[in-house]
């Protein structure tokens, strides 16, 4: 039984197929193939169906497949011990990000991190977080940056800061007189949301529960978008009004900025948080990244206070 054997069996129970499986892992099909064949007969066992598409374990297998990731983690925990000792930050990282976090964030991170990291190749990708738990789930990714918290015993979670939502209203709206607002004061029959299983989404109807049914009987129309950008042009276009978070209206005009408005408090802000799965062992790459996050952000964002109300992800959602 060798490591390579282990990883090649694991790629294919993550991907349920021997040819997506030699792909991501840089090798031909009858090669992998092959190594699957000779580990299955030094355990007297099949690790998988090869009857079925796609290819699934087999009930002997899960045990075995669940076994291999551990001693794959622990493999690389003795790289990671013989990088910390040497206080090397090196190797490559798969990062994912959640949509509305990604164009406020990675840009500069990207930038920053590559002249204070040159060793550490950086492999991000946008994805919903439903996909990065799978993800996580299957070691697909190193970790991710996503809004917290998930209640989810399988991910550990290292808060990195605090974003406050803000109301942004089209030019002329009554509510704009006012410099506080409140949840109340969203327009329930024009506001704009992003798609299901986006986060943010579930967390602005958290912000607006007790205003559920009327957003549900007295909306007039319904945009959902999968982009905060495409809800911020709606609103300069006088399509409704929508909630957004502060991070998106830094760099907006001053014609914009002058529709924005912040909440009273409690202030209702989004965790935002580095998560990993509990077999994570790239320490130091993980430090590196919370550490150059954080010179990004602003001081204020980096502490949660009582005059803040972090909101919930999961929430009742649009029928």
């Amino acid at each position: 039984m060798t490591i390579t054997q282990l990883e090649y069996a694991v790629a294919v129970a993550t991907y349920h197929s021997f040819v997506a499986a030699a792909e991501k892992c840089f090798v031909t099909q009858p090669t992998l193939s092959m190594q699957i064949q000779k580990l299955e007969e030094e355990l007297g066992i099949k690790l998988f169906d090869r009857n079925n598409r796609p290819n699934t374990v087999t009930a002997i297998g899960e045990p075995i497949i669940e076994q291999a990731k551990i001693i794959l983690a622990q493999c690389n925990k003795v790289f990671e011990l013989v990088n910390s000792n040497q206080s090397i930050v090196a190797g490559v990282f798969k990062l994912a990000v959640i949509p509305s976090v990604a164009p406020y964030l990675m840009p500069g991170l990207l930038d920053q991190y590559a002249d204070h990291y040159p060793d550490v190749k950086l492999l991000v990708k946008e994805m919903e977080t439903d996909q990065i738990l799978a993800a996580l789930k299957n070691n697909e990714i190193d970790a991710a940056i996503v809004s917290t918290p998930l209640e989810n015993s399988s991910i550990v979670e290292y808060p990195l800061f605090y974003e406050p939502f803000v109301g942004y209203f089209p030019e002329g709206a009554a509510v704009l007189k006012k410099k506080l607002i409140s949840a109340s004061d969203i327009d329930m029959e024009n506001l704009l949301l992003l798609n299901e299983g986006h986060c943010m989404r579930n967390q602005i109807l958290d912000l607006c529960s007790d205003h559920i049914q009327e957003l549900q009987a007295h909306k007039s129309f319904q945009y959902n978008s999968s982009s905060v950008d495409t809800l911020r042009k709606l609103v300069d276009r006088n399509k409704g009004m929508t909630v957004l978070p502060e991070l998106a209206v830094t760099e907006f005009t001053e014609d914009q900025q002058d529709r924005v408005r912040y909440f009273e408090d409690p202030e209702p802000v989004r965790e935002i948080s580095l998560v990993t799965n509990g077999q994570f062992v790239k320490v130091s790459l993980l430090q590196s990244l919370i550490d150059e996050i954080l010179l990004l952000v602003p001081e204020k964002m980096r502490a949660q206070t009582k005059k803040r109300k972090i909101l919930r992800i999961q929430s009742s959602r649009l029928s």
